[in-house]
């Protein structure tokens, strides 16, 4: 992708967040980030602008998605999600916003344990859902909800969702490609890579796929 162009990113200052920033910002395009606290994005550059705000207390959507091509949102509180399906309410802002201003292209990431509208988990990943995965289960409640609302109400809207199977903060691994079966523990890293990499592809607009790592 040789033409510059803005991302709008929510989730910036995360740990997969700030990968994607960084790479987008490397690649020679413009980031609007919107943070809780402006402290946690380290990064300075010219082409970031910060904003500081809360997907929970609903920010002015319209004049942050002024001029974007490419919406991103990698948000996660495990504990407010025990209570709240904030990402949720939030994505049902969104979009409409998106449509207002003439955005087509957002980009979800979602658990690895999320579960598709219509489709059931693998027993395996179900197992450890509601298992030793439990803690979180009203993260992958909200994500799942996120998932039914972009599949019953958002066909006009090139969504993906990136069902991440998120690890560590190391090094890269590999690459990672998308896979509707097979799933790997990824970095922060790589799965911003790979966040940044299925945007531009028109393969992947309105598919859940999860990733894993390609063998060499």
């Amino acid at each position: 992708m040789n033409q510059q162009k803005t991302f709008l990113v929510f989730g910036a200052s995360g740990q997969t967040g700030q990968h994607f920033v960084s790479l987008a910002l490397r690649e020679g395009h413009t980031v609007r980030a919107l943070v809780r606290n402006l402290a946690k994005l380290a990064t300075r550059h010219p082409n970031l602008d910060v904003r500081q705000g809360d997907v929970t207390d609903i920010p002015d959507l319209d004049e942050l998605l002024q001029d974007v091509d490419f919406v991103i949102c990698m948000l996660g509180n495990a504990e407010v999600q025990k209570t709240t399906k904030m990402n949720t309410a939030f994505v049902k802002q969104l979009i409409p916003a998106m449509r207002r201003k003439g955005v087509k292209r957002f980009l979800y990431q979602a658990g690895g344990l999320s579960k598709p509208p219509h489709r059931r988990l693998a027993p395996l990943f179900w197992l450890i859902r509601n298992t030793v995965a439990r803690s979180y289960l009203g993260q992958h409640q909200d994500n799942d909800a996120v998932m039914e609302y972009l599949a019953e109400t958002a066909s006009d809207i090139e969504w993906m969702v990136h069902r991440a199977g998120i690890g560590s903060n190391g090094p890269s691994r590999g690459v990672l490609k998308r896979s509707d079966r097979a799933f790997s523990i990824a970095t922060f890293k790589d799965c911003a890579t790979y966040n940044y990499r299925i945007l531009m592809d028109p393969s992947a607009v309105h598919t859940y796929d999860q990733s894993c790592y390609q063998k060499s």
